[in-house]
């Protein structure tokens, strides 16, 4: 059984809106949570926007994580000391709970063991991505669409907008998985990852026609669709893209108006994975204050035990990766490469 120290690095937020590797004590935990030696972490747009436009000083970044459990709560069950587990936290909102640290500590029921033949790296790149895609298309408050193993009966249409993002990739194999048609639209570099993931019709957004086109190939029939990029053009692009008669429309970010006075008929929603955690916590961009969800954390307490299987069998497969030298100190070097718009269908990530 490994010593566990009093402190720890971890990547902090300052004042100034930049992100300083420090020492901080490690995290004490309660019942219900778990403490993982961190061993490998991913980097997500958000990570970089708690520390540039959301700023708590003080607060421990990052929100992917995998590792080595080292502790765990009375109450937790299921996950024992020594298993390699990887999962999300809520990085840049609590001065001792972070992923881009030494240690970091998580509920134990929104944990997945990662199976032998994944790496810890791959493991890392499998959290905020796909439990976000997993939370748009299935869960009761948003798509709320059949989720695997089940399969829709019939021919059903999703349509993805930003489908090499990671968010798009996961939403692909997953929608592919539950036996949805999918259509997407993304560069034409990753035309051809997106059909390997599952995609079923791929047009290049920049095209002038590309409603036409995904709306030609698609017999006019989507009803449902997630907009990963979640600009105003993108959103009214998606609410174009849709059949008429109801729909629906979940987004990553904010709603903007001037897409849903588009159609009467096509209901918005938005999805924030920091939801699934059971706690209020306040976001700017969402109005201020979030409540609670008990049923955003229900679903995905149950998604997420269908991880290892998914990822072991090959079902679901990591986003590329893209390897930044460093550890905590090389996180700087990739929230520059991802603000200057250099990632593309891959996952940036760090070996702790």
């Amino acid at each position: 059984m490994s010593i566990i120290p009093e402190t720890m690095k971890a990547a902090v937020v300052q004042a100034d809106k930049t992100m300083t590797i420090v020492d901080v004590p490690v995290p004490s935990i309660d019942e219900t949570e778990i403490l993982v030696r961190t061993t490998a972490v991913a980097q997500n747009p958000t990570d970089w926007k708690h520390v540039r436009l959301m700023t708590h000083p003080g607060t421990i970044v990052g929100v992917d994580f995998a590792g080595v459990v080292v502790k765990i709560g009375d109450a937790v069950s299921g996950v024992s000391v020594g298993d390699r587990v990887a999962g999300f936290v809520h990085g840049g909102q609590y001065k001792d709970r972070g992923a881009f640290a030494e240690y970091v500590k998580a509920a134990g029921d929104l944990v997945w063991k990662i199976p032998e033949g994944t790496s810890d790296e791959q493991a890392a790149a499998v959290n905020v991505g796909a439990w976000t895609a997993a939370q748009m298309l299935f869960s009761p408050r948003y798509l709320n669409l059949i989720e695997p193993p089940e399969k829709v009966t019939g021919v059903e249409w999703v349509f993805i907008y930003g489908g090499s993002t990671s968010v798009g990739l996961y939403a692909i194999q997953l929608a592919h998985l539950a036996g949805y048609k999918v259509a997407t639209v993304a560069s034409p570099k990753n035309h051809a990852l997106l059909k390997t993931y599952g995609a079923d019709v791929v047009h290049d957004y920049r095209d002038p026609d590309a409603i036409s086109k995904v709306k030609a190939a698609t017999n006019d029939s989507i009803h449902y669709g997630i907009d990963t990029i979640s600009e105003l053009e993108t959103q009214k692009f998606s609410v174009q893209v849709l059949a008429e008669g109801p729909g629906k429309i979940v987004v990553s970010l904010g709603i903007y108006p001037e897409a849903t006075q588009l159609r009467s008929d096509v209901e918005f929603s938005n999805s924030l994975l920091y939801t699934v955690l059971n706690r209020e916590f306040y976001n700017a961009a969402f109005g201020g204050t979030m409540p609670a969800f008990p049923e955003d954390n229900k679903h995905m307490v149950n998604f997420v035990k269908k991880l290892p299987e998914l990822v072991k069998s090959g079902a679901l497969l990591p986003n590329p990766l893209k390897y930044f030298d460093g550890g905590l100190s090389g996180i700087n070097a990739g929230f520059d490469y991802m603000i200057a718009g250099k990632n593309s269908a891959e996952k940036i990530v760090f070996r702790i």
